[in-house]
């Protein structure tokens, strides 16, 4: 797995449809700004929200079409996402109290979670968090180079007044797609 191959991939996936998927980061972020106006609503959205975003991704690398609406597709599983979302917030939360790394080791570990849970609509979210932590053995070291690869990309979207981040976030998003097919495949061997 390797992630320029990986981000290769992710380009040419995301090929004629940059566009639509920056459009679902647009809603989302507009989303995103007026929950923050109203205490407590972006915990209760961001984990259908997040379920939404990798539904959308997974698409994209299997080579099914998009649209807008699919951003609200995490709300057809409100409560598993939800708990999935706080769970998540919470371990990494405690973990970072050790220090940082140990929080970002947390972090890579739960990253698979959405994908496990858009895959498998019968695992709770704490099997789907247990699921992501046993997949993600042996690859948290590469995941993390494959965020770091992104980061030249992250300072020129700064240099746009973060506008090019519509367009930087589908493409992480499709990597870590791609990234979470490549590891699912071995991981089936070792987890029922």
């Amino acid at each position: 797995m390797n992630r320029i191959a990986i981000r290769a991939q992710a380009r040419e996936l995301l090929a004629g449809r940059w566009n639509i998927f920056a459009l679902i980061w647009f809603v989302y972020v507009l989303i995103e700004g007026a929950a923050a106006s109203l205490p407590g609503s972006s915990l209760l959205i961001m984990g259908p929200f997040a379920l939404g975003l990798t539904i959308i991704s997974l698409r994209v690398v299997r080579r099914e079409g998009i649209n807008v609406e699919m951003l609200f597709e995490g709300f057809r599983d409100f409560a598993r996402s939800l708990v999935a979302s706080l769970l998540i917030m919470l371990f990494v939360a405690l973990w970072s109290l050790l220090l940082i790394i140990p929080g970002i080791i947390a972090a890579l570990s739960y990253s698979m979670t959405f994908y496990i849970l858009a895959d498998n609509p019968d695992l709770t979210a704490s099997e789907a968090i247990t699921k992501s932590k046993i997949m993600m053995f042996g690859h948290k070291t590469e995941l993390f180079w494959l965020y770091l690869s992104f980061i030249g990309w992250a300072i020129l979207c700064l240099l746009t007044a973060g506008i090019g981040f519509f367009w930087l976030l589908p493409y992480i998003y499709t990597s870590t797609a791609i990234f979470y097919e490549n590891i699912k495949e071995e991981a089936e061997i070792i987890i029922p």
